[in-house]
């Protein structure tokens, strides 16, 4: 790939989407980094302001269907076609699934899924017409596996990787790749945030690398699949890149 790859990348801002955007421009890609959070989009400002003209950012709710619309329309227009999109935005809440009020459980489909699939609509569209194009989502090891605690956000997830094999089939014959990283515990803002000592130490025991993964691995995934020679043949899949997390059976003695 050349510089004429432009990777839109959602949730862009902070945490494993940062790290795909530094890795996009590390690539000498061109990268749009999109984030509802402005304090955010100013301290990825500030971090990567060498990288000039190759680096556009927005401040974008993907909850927002007419935004997105409107987003996706301006940046192709003004930055040039989108060839790749990385949906990395997302919230997440630990919560027992009783307790779980169905205003939560509407507000994590809608920002995880919708929001991801609008996005993906919006992007899809204009890789279809060019005959080219990858998307990648970002899933979780919870929509895999039934963790405590994660009742709306991995059924979320579940649902992220559903439509990344629907939209892969449905756009396979059209050249545009659609797969998904299912991510275990990787070392974040918002894991941080969430995760307390206890469900770390329960994280750490259960995952055979006995660590959390860092956003630079789970990129260097997205990276891989956005490339149309190395992964020209792969669509349609959600690799888990989890330290082991969802092959395990027994640890231990």
């Amino acid at each position: 790939m050349s510089i004429q790859h432009t990777i839109f990348v959602t949730g862009g801002a902070s945490g494993i989407g940062f790290a795909i955007a530094e890795a996009v421009l590390d690539q000498g890609w061109r990268a749009i980094i999109v984030d509802r959070d402005e304090r955010n989009l100013d301290q990825s400002r500030k971090a990567i302001a060498q990288s000039g003209d190759d680096v556009h950012f927005l401040q974008l709710d993907i909850a927002d269907e007419a935004a997105v619309e409107q987003a996706v329309e301006q940046c192709e227009a003004q930055v040039g076609p989108i060839t790749g999109l990385v949906n990395a935005a997302g919230i997440a809440k630990d919560v027992p699934a009783l307790d779980t009020s169905a205003d939560l459980f509407r507000k994590i489909l809608d920002i995880n899924v919708v929001g991801s699939f609008v996005t993906s609509r919006e992007v899809a569209k204009r890789m279809r017409e060019r005959g080219k194009g990858a998307i990648v989502n970002i899933a979780s090891v919870s929509g895999i596996r039934g963790n405590i605690g994660r009742v709306a956000y991995g059924a979320s997830k579940g649902g992220v990787i559903t439509m990344t094999q629907v939209m892969a089939v449905e756009l396979a014959a059209s050249g545009v790749r659609v797969n998904a990283i299912a991510p275990g515990p990787v070392d974040t803002p918002l894991v941080r945030e969430i995760h307390t000592d206890k469900i770390r130490s329960e994280w750490i025991e259960r995952v055979p690398q006995r660590r959390y993964g860092q956003p630079s691995e789970i990129a260097s995934m997205a990276i891989f699949l956005l490339d149309d020679v190395k992964a020209g043949f792969v669509t349609g899949q959600t690799i888990c890149v989890d330290g082991g997390f969802t092959a395990a059976g027994l640890l231990g003695q």
